[in-house]
């Protein structure tokens, strides 16, 4: 909304103080300044308000705003005087406003830090969280314009209002005075007004999901008069999959005097149906989408699925009009699926819902799959659907212009329905938030994520979100450090998908091997070795077992305390004519389910090779067993009969159902959502249930599948033990770094006006900054003719090193630009000529002197901020065979002892540390301290945008760090800290 000519020229329409919300029941608001043009609505917002409310406002009845009033509260200088209201469809639902106040209470400018701040919420909107949003947006706001404390007066029996205070997390005094309770907010961010905020982020966001995938009545837009085409294959396969609520067909060309159309009332607008319609699947072409949305707005439509193409991927006329899709639906409060989807799906009894071009609805199933490609989601349901395997909800978001992944994400924590869940992404809109979210998801359940488009360094036609600059590499450390299962293709996704929700987590990495053929058990025991599990020697059973040696073994193996794991091997028994007998495939399944249901719950995989049958006899239990008891966040759906599926290819993985209760790597996943943290709940993590028995069994065509599926359970597993009890930022950091000296210097540093760009540090200025952290830097001296360096060696000691520090020559010892050891002036002169001989002039090569460090590993530690993902830390040994072979570690910011602890050890040449090949090992505390102090650091201030320190030399005892560079630019925004808002692209 452009401002009024009225307004102030000295302070512009804050147009970055727009932002769309997701209230407490899933709908969506806009937040925006109130301005001049807005009379007329604040008019009729108040007219809307009760009397009650009114009193609670002014203290006094006031039943219309005069002129006077509304002059007032629709002019603001957006300084001292701001309001912002929350719109639904263009008009008002609440308000809210701030006046710069003194010590006495009365009107005043900067510097006065205080202000006076009040609410107004129409009464058909309370409850909805429109007074916690707008708190947010204004604190933002005040904060920006540098307030400090929000003073509010409100009446006792106002309790919504006092509790939206109380409940902030803000840091706040309250008393009582002249009939009223005075309340004062600091407006600083705390860690529980941050973890306030986003617990409601979480509910409100995972509800608006809820809200897609389950309404109670569907209207299908487009639906054709013919058979085919798209809207009638949704409208078909709505009814096909058992819809229990209302479905409507809607087209504006059927005749008047048509009343229904497969069996399903048929009306030309939503106008001519008599009762409200939660979600609209809407398949059109793109140029009548807008009025075809309008529509559902008007009429209380609360989603949308928008199947209809010709948007971004079309290029950039088409991302406008995504734009403004994006900005119709949200204006009256709708959240949108697509465009460019491929639908959506639950399989939940009591929903049944199939509004997706998927011409047979999933069997019902813990896995939950989201994926951004209509290809990648067909394959990815017809593949399930030959496995056996169900789905609790599915999505296929297309241009995921509006509900994305990480919505997604907030679904699945608190789905009762969902084990594990499964993600193809082409995008990270906003990977920090990502990071956040899997890592509090995998704390409870599994989170597998497939990225395509991982080494364009662009974006997929239709995705116009922020391009992240993070190398692949990083992007999978970070996930793997948030706890998700990075694998690399579809097909490795589902496989470890049907192993996790089928099976209880290993214990550990020792796997026992058994088996019908010798030589399919050591491929599955070589494969166990390259991923970097513990096979016990397999154990052949022989060609002549019999589906009860199979059971017997199999039981054995499941007792053995020894055994984490089991893979057992199967191929076609041989007959007494020398022919291949695929035998009773199914007589061997009920003897794996009969071991796996009376053992100890250990999780168990199938390998086999061609045995007529067995396929058909794993797919064929494709019932899903119910899940263990657990709170409910969202509506509960109750358990329904399996539905059919189809028979397995000889080369598909299938499942087996195994006796007794289920058990699947999923926990309860909606545990501690009522906390204003969101955060994860321990008792899962920590294992304290009772444990999970087998559910269904997974088999898989190939020995290398199988152990990956594995091998990729037990590094979660690891990880959630871990997680269980997370690191912690060590002490003795807080006594030994000097936080306010860094930031005086580095405002010293920047200067008045800092160059957007930045500006790289001198070596003494990155010694100093370091330094204020503990992280000494060995000096250098300049050494531009042989005289100085011997001056320069005097002053350090011998002996010394001589180095060049040439852009080109920097850290490359192997051109020769690197002498050590020198012990005394001759060998330093000598060296000196030799280096200048060699490879130019001391003005090219710019020579320094440094005293020699002791002996020890060459190692790199460098620390760096994307503005998408935050702050990296990284690690690896120094020299160009690190380089090479990508051989560097990364972990978010802040580290943990745990996160440092980690990193060194994850390299794959981290045996060099540690005593390699007889050599000392060197001083990894040393190391681990240091990487605290750099990601304290950088975590303090966001200023210090990237810093290298090399080499690190490691010794036996202590380190040294001999080289540093250190850059610093104007921060970065950091969207996570701010008010909720959702990602306008």
């Amino acid at each position: 909304m452009e401002p009024s000519p009225e307004q102030s020229p000295h302070h512009a329409y804050p147009d970055h103080w727009e932002a769309d919300v997701v209230l407490r029941d899933g709908g969506t608001a806009r937040i925006r300044p109130i301005t001049t043009d807005d009379a007329e609505r604040l008019v009729s917002f108040y007219e809307q308000v009760s009397d009650e409310s009114k009193y609670y406002r002014f203290f006094a009845p006031y039943p219309r705003l005069s002129d006077r009033d509304v002059h007032r509260f629709t002019h603001h200088d957006y300084v001292d005087r701001v309001g912002l209201a929350v719109t639904i469809g263009g008009e008002f639902i609440g308000t809210v406003r701030y006046d710069r106040i003194n010590d006495q209470g009365r009107p005043a400018s900067a510097p006065a830090d205080e202000a006076e701040v009040a609410f107004l919420v129409q009464d058909a909107h309370q409850g909805r969280g429109v007074a916690s949003a707008l708190l947010e947006h204004i604190a933002a706001v005040a904060r920006e314009r540098g307030i400090r404390r929000f003073a509010a007066e409100v009446l006792p029996a106002n309790n919504k209002m006092i509790k939206v205070f109380r409940d902030a997390g803000y840091t706040q005094r309250r008393s009582f005075e002249d009939g009223s309770v005075h309340l004062t907010l600091d407006l600083e961010p705390t860690e529980k007004s941050l973890a306030v905020q986003r617990g409601r982020e979480q509910r409100a966001e995972a509800r608006s999901v809820q809200r897609l995938l389950a309404p109670g009545s569907v209207a299908v837009i487009g639906t054709g008069r013919t058979p085919g085409g798209v809207g009638r294959t949704v409208l078909r396969n709505l009814l096909a999959a058992g819809f229990t609520g209302r479905t409507y067909a809607v087209n504006r060309a059927f005749d008047e005097g048509l009343a229904t159309l497969d069996g399903v009332p048929a009306h030309r607008s939503l106008g001519e149906i008599d009762e409200q319609v939660d979600l609209a699947v809407i398949a059109v072409p793109a140029h009548r989408v807008p009025e075809a949305v309008a529509d559902c707005g008007e009429h209380g439509v609360q989603g949308l699925v928008v199947l209809s193409a010709g948007y971004a991927e079309r290029g950039s006329a088409g991302r406008e009009l995504q734009r403004e899709l994006v900005r119709q639906a949200r204006s009256y409060g709708m959240r949108i699926i697509g465009p460019n989807a491929f639908g959506i799906i639950n399989t939940a009894e009591s929903v049944r819902l199939n509004a997706s071009l998927a011409p047979e609805s999933p069997a019902r199933g813990r896995i939950g799959l989201f994926t951004q490609s209509g290809a990648i989601g067909i394959a990815l349901l017809s593949g399930l659907h030959r496995r056996g395997a169900g789905l609790s909800s599915f999505i296929s978001a297309g241009n995921r212009a509006d509900v994305s992944g990480n919505d997604f994400l907030q679904y699945s924590f608190e789905d009762q329905d969902t084990d594990v869940a499964l993600l193809y992404l082409e995008s990270l809109g906003n990977p920090r938030k990502f990071t956040r979210l899997a890592r509090r998801t995998a704390a409870v359940k599994p989170v597998v994520v497939v990225k395509g488009a991982r080494h364009s360094g662009t974006n997929p036609p239709g995705h116009a979100v922020p391009v992240s600059r993070i190398p692949d590499a990083t992007v999978s450390a970070l996930m793997r450090q948030a706890g998700v299962i990075r694998v690399d293709t579809v097909t490795e996704m589902v496989d470890a998908g049907l192993l996790l929700a089928g099976q209880p987590l290993p214990a550990g990495p020792r796997v026992a091997i058994l088996g019908n053929s010798e030589s399919l058990g050591l491929l599955t025991y070589d494969a166990c070795l390259a991923e970097g599990l513990r096979p016990r020697p397999p154990r052949d059973l022989t060609t002549a077992a019999s589906p009860q040696d199979f059971r017997d073994a199999l039981a054995e193996a499941l007792a053995d305390g020894t055994c984490d794991a089991v893979i057992v091997t199967a191929i076609p028994w041989v007959g007494e004519n020398g022919e291949a007998e695929t035998g009773d495939g199914e007589v061997l399944a009920a003897a794996l389910r009969g071991a796996a249901a009376g053992g100890p719950a250990k999780p168990v995989a199938v390998v086999h090779v061609e045995i007529g049958g067995l396929a058909e006899a794993l797919a064929a239990a494709s019932s899903t067993a119910a899940p263990r008891t657990r709170p409910t966040t969202l509506a509960a759906q109750p358990s329904g009969p399996p539905a059919a599926t189809t028979a397995p290819t000889p080369t598909e993985p299938a499942t087996v159902e195994a006796a007794g209760t289920a058990g699947t790597a999923g926990t309860a996943g909606t545990a501690g959502t009522e906390e204003a943290a969101g955060t994860a709940g321990t008792e899962e993590a920590e294992g304290t249930e009772p444990p999970a028995r087998p559910g269904r069994i997974p088999a898989y065509p190939a020995a290398e599948r199988a152990v990956r599926a594995l091998a990729e359970a037990v590094k979660y597993a690891q990880w959630r033990r871990q997680a269980a009890t997370p690191g912690k930022v060590p002490e003795f950091l807080d006594e030994t770094t000097d936080e306010p000296g860094a930031a005086a210097l580095i405002e010293t540093l920047l200067g008045a006006a800092p160059d957007p760009r930045g500006r790289p540090l001198t070596h003494d200025e990155a010694r100093e900054l370091l330094g204020r952290y503990g992280i000494p830097v060995r000096p250098t001296l300049p050494a531009p003719d042989p005289g100085a360096a011997v001056a320069a060696a005097a002053r350090l000691g011998y002996p010394v090193a001589l180095k060049t520090t040439a852009p080109h020559l920097r850290h490359r010892a192997d051109l020769g630009g690197v002498r050590l050891d020198l012990t005394d002036e001759d060998a330093l002169r000598r060296a000196y000529a030799e280096v200048t001989e060699l490879l130019g002039k001391p003005a090219e090569l710019l020579p320094v002197v440094q005293s020699m460090a002791p002996r020890g590993v060459d190692t790199v530690v460098r620390a760096s901020i994307d503005a998408a993902a935050g702050a990296v830390l990284s690690f690896g040994l120094a020299g160009a065979p690190s380089e090479l072979l990508g051989d560097t570690a990364h972990r978010l910011v802040p580290a943990t002892d745990r996160d440092a602890a980690e990193l060194i050890r994850s390299i794959k040449a981290a045996p060099v540390l540690f005593g390699w090949r007889g050599s000392a090992p060197v001083d990894t505390p040393a190391l681990e301290e240091l990487l605290l102090r750099l990601s304290r650091l950088v975590d303090d201030h966001p200023e210090v945008v990237s810093v290298a320190l090399e080499p690190v030399v490691v010794a036996p005892q202590g380190l040294t760090v001999l080289g540093a560079s250190v850059r610093l630019a104007p921060p970065p925004p950091r969207g996570d800290l701010g008010p909720r808002r959702l990602p306008n692209y």
